[in-house]
């Protein structure tokens, strides 16, 4: 009997690492956000951030696509696939070219500071704001050319 509540509790104990895995705090599957998060230091309690909704553009669309779904979605409330549309506008934009060691610097381009803006007016909650730096963005001949 012994024998058979020693296996027992083996058994429960070799389960516990599979059972956290399928729960809500494993990275890059849950949670789901509907809001903006880790937008910056201020705004980050995790060490990762939670996964937003994706915004409805091919991923080879250029940045001005991924602008107007992050117009679409924060005139609709969406804002957490508001941040994640602007976060891959963002990344469309960035296309300089610079030696490893200033990698780490932020990029000067316009339109990748005006979205950058448009991201912080963002998390702040002033989606006036962003949605002004979003329509400047969609202005910016770069948009439409990346």
């Amino acid at each position: 009997m012994l024998r058979f509540a020693t296996f027992t509790a083996l058994l429960a104990l070799a389960a516990t690492p599979v059972a956290a895995q399928t729960g809500t705090d494993a990275p890059g599957k849950e949670p789901v956000s509907t809001a903006p998060a880790n937008v910056n230091p201020t705004d980050t309690h995790t060490l990762w951030s939670p996964q937003l909704p994706a915004p409805p553009v091919s991923d080879n669309a250029p940045a001005a696509a991924f602008v107007q779904a992050a117009q679409r979605a924060l005139a609709a409330g969406r804002t957490g696939e508001a941040q994640e549309a602007i976060e891959r506008a963002e990344s469309r934009a960035l296309n300089r070219s610079v030696v490893p060691s200033t990698a780490k610097n932020p990029s000067h381009q316009p339109l990748v500071q005006q979205l950058a803006r448009a991201r912080q007016l963002l998390a702040a909650g002033d989606k006036t704001g962003a949605m002004t730096m979003l329509n400047q963005a969609l202005a910016n001949p770069e948009a439409k050319a990346n």
